[in-house]
């Protein structure tokens, strides 16, 4: 018995649109499912761990385009398009983004920094601190008043240009010694 047994008499000619569009629905839900769940899993390892949105929603987003973009290559194989031209497709794509993200190089470095920042907590909101450039030298000093992406937001504290903003890219902390200065955490003031 196959599935012509089970369909009426006009569906028998539809049958060759029929078990492909039920693939492709089937194909569609089962991603929508996957990204909700898994966002959801990262929404909350993000509240349990105490994480930044600004770590938080990309990883989220990644995740979404990942699987919709999985979804998209399996919905154009139900169509009748060949695996080897989207493969071929796929990696040209792949190889572009490669030479692309390489020539990024420095945006890439501020972005992991950023990671890194936010995972091992160096410094935090309201702390004190000075990139040292040699043990004689003052280097650049100021208070964090914002971590994002690929930069730091320092309110300078000097006496010349106490209030100015200096935003610093965070591939600096790692580039150079750091000196710090917790404040209370209840408080964002010396």
């Amino acid at each position: 018995m196959g599935l012509r047994d089970y369909l009426p008499l006009w569906a028998h000619e539809w049958i060759d649109v029929i078990v492909p569009g039920l693939q492709i629905v089937g194909i569609l839900v089962v991603a929508w499912l996957l990204q909700y769940l898994l966002r959801r899993i990262v929404s909350r390892v993000g509240q349990r761990y105490q994480l930044p949105t600004d770590l938080v929603a990309p990883v989220r987003n990644m995740l979404r385009y990942l699987i919709y973009g999985a979804a998209f290559l399996l919905v154009m194989e139900r169509l009748g398009v060949s695996a080897t031209v989207l493969w071929t497709g796929f990696t040209g794509f792949v190889t572009v983004a490669a030479v692309a993200f390489f020539a990024a190089w420095s945006v890439l470095s501020n972005l992991f920094c950023a990671v890194l920042i936010f995972s091992t907590r160096p410094f935090r909101l309201g702390d004190v601190v000075e990139l040292i450039d040699s043990g004689d030298k003052p280097g650049i000093k100021g208070r964090v008043i914002d971590i994002q992406l690929v930069y730091t937001t320092l309110e300078d504290v000097t006496a010349e240009h106490a209030g100015a903003l200096l935003q610093v890219p965070n591939a600096l902390f790692f580039q150079k010694s750091l000196r710090r200065w917790r404040t209370d955490p209840g408080t964002l003031s010396l």
